[in-house]
């Protein structure tokens, strides 16, 4: 019987997975393997895909990868069902640990790895000790980076990394390797395992293969306040006796047993922890014979030594991990170690034939038995399973009538907020930025000066911090649902959509992330296994509509649709959303083959944000915005201004002959042409079927560095000649051209703008990411050329509808 035969709410037991490769390895990691049980919940509104239980967890599968899952129901599965072995603990010599590098610790200088599954709170626990503001979402794959920090603690420097969460060291994600290597190349005096209080038996894989390789190390148990809440309990001391590293409950969110965590860390640095013992994952007679004939053939190989420790390098060699087949491709002894893989693996084969299962499913297997019997032991689980407050939840956010209208409803919400509530601080400093451009024209003599510092500086930058409050709450939305968890929802009732346009559920959460700021988003594409999907993701990332182009349409849908501003917000958010898939499907369609990887997704439980949490990540990103200001567009809007005001026809003759200097802007020869009305004059008959004069050609193009420039340019560009110096920009796109007669912006030319400032050429810092992620400039270059040609096309269209319907 399959697994996708199984009904909602029934229950079954894994016997065998029938799929292969990456498929087999992520499922393994995530708990299916033989006598496990497993529970369907629900299934997604449009049926596909699935969300199960496992292993106290939830995850979600689509049903052609539940077809690759044999199970029994769990009524018959008696012969299948296997009781928790017993733990099997060898303690060994220290002759078997890795030999370590040669190099000097600094005096009291602790460097210690955070390593743990997704949503463990890995990045909470960092951001607590470090201070730093990274962000923490609630979803697979947030910590795309290693990042780094800080502290000082009890007389150590502690020098602290927080790697991506992963679920395994092996060699199929991005993750995995990045954890690895950094394991290998690093060498981290301890590392703090971080796991799921509440979840141990999926999350302690993991640390059998942290064991494995035999390094210094101390077990955070987080959201330990979960565990004590369900009325669980758990020998924690006795846990980590059994298995030789220190445990630590801890509650990173607030910050509890923190002290107590670094403490043992300490402690085990300076070897006085009286837990720490070197301790070995049996995997059961045959495959021990199997691991000790290559572990001692890789001991006695010198050239092997700066590796992994012997044991974990050849339970690896037996699951044919491709990086440590490389690694002993370069050996001296690397026939003689391959070819004897290769015999212990024909063995094991032949000894294991019944059950069906590769070596990566033996090893997992007794794994997980090793787990399971050290938790039978220490772990008492609660006595009543009250109703998951998750599952009731997911009953109405996963519904089949109401999933996606109350998706639509909180982004409508979302952007109503970031429109409506933003209007009152912006229309604030608005007002102080119009009372500095008056003074500074009342109290500062003509000249260059003061016009740079009116029209270039305010008129510039200032056209652009208005738009601050907007991208605050924003951004605190974003937060917000990311952290609450239903951004990984999002991703379970859009997978069955997204994979008719060749993508994962999990290309979703980088697209939503791109309403923020299409760099992360684009690094946060690094959780897709796929290559082929993953690079469809970064290359639509950028139609998703970034807080940059807010201010655009912050400002033009305040003037021409105040009053439906939240409906138009959406619609072009909306806009970016289908082009995005439109795009998506013909790059499946005509230059990447079909994707095969499977789609597995934990989802985790909801949990409340805090509010200081969701608070310093919005001002991280709103100081960001600010660092911005002052740099990027405070020099862009300079030289958008010196362009503009040069060459100066500085000279014109007065009545009686003689020379006189003009320095107001109002009295220059309104035909002279500035450099920048010569650019934009050269380029504007491309964009003139669009509706755009050349300040609005210039405007497009000056948004290169960052699309925040549009508007900055805009505020310069309108200003001078025009006479509308202490006026907001509102009032000056909305005046008459006097040279034509109509006012400058119309609401059709301001949707062709939106439009158009939506869908052309990232920015460049998302054109370098695009490079860097994907590994290629021509993926760059087809993105500006690309989405450049699609902007012109659309804007193209909007302008004409617009002109007939409005």
């Amino acid at each position: 019987m399959r697994l996708s035969e199984i009904s909602t709410g029934e229950s079954a037991v894994v016997v065998k997975l029938l799929g292969h490769g990456a498929f087999r390895k992520r499922l393994i990691e995530m708990g299916f393997v033989k006598g496990q049980e497993i529970k369907v919940l629900l299934n997604a509104p449009l049926k596909d895909p699935i969300k199960y239980s496992i292993m106290g967890y939830e995850l979600s599968l689509r049903r052609q990868e539940a077809e690759l899952i044999e199970v029994v129901q769990l009524l018959d599965h008696d012969s299948f069902h296997t009781k928790p072995e017993e733990v099997r603990l060898q303690t060994e010599q220290s002759d078997e640990t890795a030999p370590k590098k040669d190099f000097i610790r600094s005096a009291k200088t602790i460097n210690i790895a955070l390593i743990g599954n997704p949503n463990c709170g890995k990045t909470s626990l960092f951001n607590f000790v470090s201070g730093s503001r990274e962000h923490v979402g609630n979803y697979s794959g947030v910590t795309v980076d290693a990042k780094e920090g800080h502290f000082n603690y009890n007389g150590y420097q502690f020098n602290i990394v927080d790697l991506p969460g992963t679920y395994s060291l092996s060699c199929y994600s991005p993750e995995e390797l990045y954890v690895r290597r950094f394991l290998l190349n690093e060498t981290p005096d301890v590392i703090v395992n971080v796991v799921v209080s509440s979840n141990l038996e999926r999350n302690l894989y993991l640390t059998t293969e942290l064991i494995d390789m035999d390094r210094s190390m101390v077990i955070a148990l987080n959201m330990y306040d979960e565990l004590e809440r369900s009325g669980a309990k758990l020998d924690y001391k006795l846990l980590g006796e059994m298995i030789g590293v220190p445990m630590v409950p801890t509650v990173s969110r607030t910050g509890q047993g923190i002290d107590q965590l670094l403490d043992a860390v300490i402690r085990v640095y300076e070897g006085e922890h009286g837990a720490v013992r070197h301790v070995h994952v049996n995997l059961g007679h045959e495959l021990e014979q199997s691991v000790n004939s290559i572990k001692n053939a890789l001991k006695a190989d010198p050239s092997v030594l700066p590796h992994f420790s012997p044991r974990y390098m050849a339970i690896k060699l037996l699951e044919r991990d491709t990086e440590i087949n490389s690694l002993i491709s370069r050996s001296m002894q690397h026939s003689n170690i391959l070819s004897l893989r290769d015999q212990e693996t024909a063995r094991l084969e032949h000894i294991f034939s019944d059950s069906g299962n590769d070596m990566s499913s033996l090893i997992a297997h007794e794994k997980y038995g090793f787990i399971s019997g050290a938790l039978a032991e220490t772990y008492t689980p609660a006595s009543q399973q009250a109703e998951n407050t998750t599952h009731i939840i997911d009953a109405f956010v996963t519904n089949k009538l109401f999933g996606f209208p109350l998706f639509m409803l909180v982004m409508w919400f979302m952007f109503w907020c970031t429109f409506e509530i933003g209007s009152y601080p912006q229309e604030w400093i608005q007002h102080a930025v119009d009372w500095l451009n008056s003074a500074i024209h009342s109290y500062f003599p003509a000249g260059p000066f003061k016009d740079l510092l009116a029209d270039g500086i305010i008129g510039g930058v200032g056209g652009v911090i208005v738009f601050l409050p907007n991208i605050l709450i924003l951004y605190f939305f974003i937060s917000f649902l990311e952290d609450s968890g239903y951004m990984a929802r999002a991703a379970f009732i859009m997978d069955k959509i997204m994979h008719r346009i060749g993508l994962h559920g999990k290309s979703f959460i980088p697209l939503v992330m791109g309403f923020g700021c299409n760099v992360p988003a684009i690094m946060a594409a690094r959780a897709i296994e796929s290559r082929s999907s993953r690079i469809i993701t970064i290359l639509i990332n950028p139609f998703m509509s970034c807080s940059g182009r807010l201010p655009v349409y912050a400002l033009l849908v305040g003037i021409f649709f105040p009053n439906h501003a939240s409906l138009a917000f959406l619609a072009l958010y909306s806009l970016g959303i289908v082009i995005a898939m439109i795009t998506a499907r013909l790059l499946r369609r005509f230059w990447f083959k079909a994707d095969e990887t499977p789609f597995v997704m934990e989802l985790p439980p909801y949990r409340m944000p805090t509010m200081k949490a969701a608070l310093l990540h919005m001002w991280g990103k709103g100081e960001q915005y600010l660092k911005k200001m002052g740099g990027i567009i405070l020099v862009a809007s300079i030289i958008v201004w010196a362009l503009n005001y040069f060459p100066l026809h500085d000279e014109k003759l007065n009545t009686d002959n003689t020379a006189q200097t003009i320095y107001d802007d109002s009295q220059i020869d309104p035909n002279r042409d500035s450099y920048l009305e010569m650019m934009g004059k050269a380029v504007n008959p491309i964009m003139a079927p669009l509706g755009f004069d050349w300040r609005s050609t210039v405007a497009v193009i000056a948004g290169a560095p960052a699309k925040e420039i549009v508007v900055s340019t805009l505020g310069v560009l309108y200003t001078g000649n025009e006479n509308f110096d202490d006026a907001a920009l509102s009032t000056r796109l909305t005046a008459i051209n006097p040279h034509t007669g109509h006012a400058w912006f119309n609401a059709a030319t301001a949707i062709s703008l939106m439009v158009f400032v939506l869908l052309y050429f990232p920015c460049t810092a998302t054109i370098t990411a695009i490079a860097r992620e994907i590994g290629s400039w021509k993926y760059s270059l087809f993105s500006i050329l690309y989405n450049t040609f699609v902007a012109w096309c659309v804007a193209f269209m909007a302008y004409r509808i617009a002109l007939l319907i409005l």
